[in-house]
């Protein structure tokens, strides 16, 4: 002040009891209310209908493409055979069939059917004299011919063969399902392959040989479908089921009767005959077995004078071309087999097949026999020849169990 006195004391500020300290003073908090959308902001978007619709699709589409791979695959494995369980199921109803024939043809597979009647290739049993079936085990029955038809097919009556027949199907197969043939090769082993179908075959050639014409096409079932047939392995055809209904049925239709057969010398199968083996594989053996199969081919051939080659000096004056003529031109040997050999090679034992004519000589009405007989050996100028032969046990019936 202007006197010169001090200026009196402010009275201090009041603070509330419970006001903090200044630096925990805080502004007030003011409530917040939600603000209104700002004009510029993004509306939210709505569900996008067309899009929702093509995921369906989408979906669907795959659901449906995978039903179609499925029905596709489940399709395939239906159409598709496993022909190793075909044979398994049928092959003891598929035979050899063997004949002695005016034209020499005589071999061929067949398959049973009901009431004992076989179906077979016609170009196997032209003019036939005498018939057997041979079962995969090796028995035999004879057959009669009933007749043949115009696409290849031969119906033959077995004589006491009751295996379970093979069945035709009531519907015809689908052309897309696989198929095997079952038939026999020239040494008489029984085997299966795999064919195609009918709207995608294999090429028959590449299977055949002549023993398997006549062979039974199957479905994967075991049931009959078609049936090989033809005048050669190159000529070999799928006869259809539709045919083979008529021909199988208990009066066959499309069937022409057979004639009966005359020929002076019927003969059976061509091909070289080499016996089985059972006795050790020696040099002694396979010669033996040589001389033996060329015996049996040449009587097979009915070449009789190139057979007296074979013989000793000593039996060649005895067993002469007319005498031999006589006694085997309606012969056919198969099943051979070399069952015994001397360590010296002064005989070998033999036992064999013979299918002849039934009006032959000595026949006595019947058709076959099994033989078993004992060839005497000696050499003549180093090589080994037959000087004769003697039968161990008497010939039976190849019929006979």
């Amino acid at each position: 002040m202007e006197d010169g006195r001090k200026p009196l004391p402010r009275p201090p500020r009041r603070i509330p009891a419970n006001a903090g300290s200044l630096t925990q003073m805080e502004p007030p908090v003011r409530p917040v209310h939600p603000a209104a959308p700002h004009p510029a902001a993004p509306q939210p978007r709505r569900p996008w209908i067309f899009g929702r619709i093509l995921a369906g699709l989408l979906v669907l589409l795959v659901i449906v493409a995978g039903g179609a791979a499925a029905g596709w695959y489940f399709r395939e494995q239906t159409l598709r055979i496993d022909a190793a369980e075909v044979q398994k199921t049928v092959g003891p109803a598929v035979v050899r069939v063997l004949a002695t024939t005016c034209s020499g043809t005589g071999e061929a597979s067949g398959v049973l059917i009901e009431n004992g009647r076989v179906l077979t290739a016609a170009s196997a049993v032209e003019r036939p004299q005498s018939i057997v079936v041979v079962a995969p085990d090796g028995r035999m029955r004879r057959a009669n011919l009933l007749g043949t038809s115009a696409d290849g097919v031969a119906v033959l009556q077995s004589i006491g063969f009751n295996e379970t027949p093979v069945q035709l199907p009531s519907t015809d197969p689908d052309p897309k399902a696989e198929r095997a043939l079952i038939g026999y090769t020239a040494a008489g082993k029984q085997v299966v392959n795999a064919i195609g179908s009918a709207e995608d075959p294999e090429a028959l050639s590449q299977f055949m040989n002549a023993a398997k014409l006549g062979g039974p096409v199957l479905d994967k079932t075991g049931a009959l479908v078609g049936l090989v047939t033809g005048d050669t392995v190159q000529a070999a055809t799928v006869v259809p089921l539709a045919n083979l209904r008529g021909y199988s049925a208990q009066a066959p239709t499309g069937i022409t009767v057979a004639a009966a057969a005359e020929c002076a010398e019927p003969k059976g199968p061509q091909p070289a005959v080499a016996p089985q083996l059972q006795v050790a594989r020696t040099p002694l053996a396979l010669e033996a077995q040589a001389l033996l199969g060329k015996y049996l081919t040449l009587e097979n051939k009915h070449d009789f004078g190139a057979l007296q080659e074979l013989y000793s000096k000593k039996l060649a004056k005895t067993m002469t071309v007319a005498r031999d003529r006589q006694g085997h031109r309606t012969s056919y040997f198969f099943n051979a087999k070399l069952t015994d050999l001397a360590p010296d090679g002064s005989y070998a034992r033999m036992s064999s097949n013979v299918l002849f004519s039934p009006t032959a000589q000595g026949a006595n009405g019947g058709s076959c026999n099994r033989l078993d007989a004992r060839y005497d050996l000696i050499r003549e100028a180093g090589k080994l020849v037959i000087d004769g032969a003697t039968y161990v046990r008497q010939p039976v019936a190849c019929d006979t169990d």
